[in-house]
């Protein structure tokens, strides 16, 4: 007897990365063992030349695969190169090695991955030739003309439970066709792989619906919000005192730490971050409490209670979680230890 595992990675497309996969039949004695690396051309992923094109897959996370069922299983992989040194693209050995300095002050994160369902060229809802009613009862709706996909969005949601993936929640957003699920709060390698998990595991389920799903911050030019990834982060000092939240917050607003965090956080991030639809300009940092302006809001529970986490709003929906989940661990972790609030 056989199974099915769907080895999954991301590929080296610039300036924002794909999902790839691949289906590999293993024996049935391969079940609840290591699984086994596997190979690809990198010449057709933008991973490697075609005259040297090999490239490895090792698996980091194995799920259960909801969509074909049974015993299959999706299996989240890093991209080596044929020495089995990290790829270039390989993006999560960075975190991992950074997750390992910090791991004593317990981060964890919680990220809201905003998204957009397109029928076409058209964002789902958006009737042909023209544009639907203004933004303002889309956001967290219910009936047929104000909300699109709901049932692509339930299968998603379903999919992702299915698989044992850390999803908290489903929301539809400010834009007809644009919804947000959330992951987390759970570690930053966690967080990370699940959320890419969960972005296969979208385009995947929407193939069936004959729609397409993108994570392009601004989907709509004009007056409609934009997409973006909120990045909820704490530490165990912040989740015992207020001390470490501001502490947390400075940190990411000294010296270059504003623009070297947001030029990591998406391609395409100006025309998001304008300072307007609840964003704070991308070359200005700011943070304040229950500021949906400011580029990081602590939440006005945090500080009532004197403890708890911060968003920070700036990410594009097509961040890379690994990259932003590093950031801010290496950003706020070292300040925190500095400071001595660890």
């Amino acid at each position: 007897m056989t199974f099915k595992a769907e080895y999954i990675w991301i590929d080296g497309t610039e300036p924002t990365a794909k999902l790839r996969s691949k289906t590999k039949i293993l024996a049935d004695d391969a079940k609840g063992a290591e699984l086994p690396i596997w190979g690809f051309d990198g010449s057709s992923t933008n991973q490697a030349e075609g005259h040297a094109s090999d490239r490895v897959l090792k698996p980091v996370a194995t799920f259960p695969d909801p969509i074909r069922g049974g015993d299959d299983v999706l299996v989240m992989c890093e991209v080596l190169n044929i020495d089995m040194t990290p790829h270039e693209s390989n993006t999560r050995a960075a975190l991992t090695e950074v997750s390992e300095k910090f791991a004593a002050q317990e981060p964890i994160f919680g990220i809201e991955q905003e998204y957009t369902f397109f029928d076409g060229e058209r964002p789902l809802g958006f009737p042909v030739g023209g544009f639907p009613a203004p933004q303002g009862g889309y956001y967290c709706g219910v009936g047929s003309d104000e909300i699109f996909g709901r049932e692509i969005v339930e299968a998603h949601l379903d999919n992702c439970l299915k698989a044992g993936l850390a999803i908290s929640g489903i929301n539809a957003e400010v834009m007809p066709g644009q919804w947000e699920f959330q992951v987390g709060p759970v570690s930053p390698l966690e967080v990370s792989d699940h959320l890419w998990v969960a972005r296969w595991l979208l385009y995947r389920t929407a193939e069936d619906f004959d729609v397409s799903a993108t994570l392009d911050p601004k989907p709509v030019k004009g007056d409609w919000n934009g997409a973006g990834a909120h990045t909820n982060f704490s530490t165990k000092a912040m989740r015992e005192g207020y001390d470490a939240i501001i502490t947390a917050c400075e940190s990411l607003g000294e010296g270059s730490k504003p623009l070297d965090h947001v030029k990591n956080y998406g391609a395409g991030i100006d025309d998001r971050l304008t300072g307007l639809h609840e964003t704070a300009p991308w070359n200005e940092y700011s943070y304040g409490v229950s500021n949906r302006g400011a580029s990081v809001r602590i939440p006005w529970q945090v500080e009532k209670d004197g403890k708890g986490y911060i968003e920070d709003r700036r990410p594009n929906a097509n961040v890379d979680p690994y990259v932003v989940t590093r950031l801010i661990v290496d950003t706020c972790c070292s300040a925190l230890e500095k400071a001595g609030q660890v």
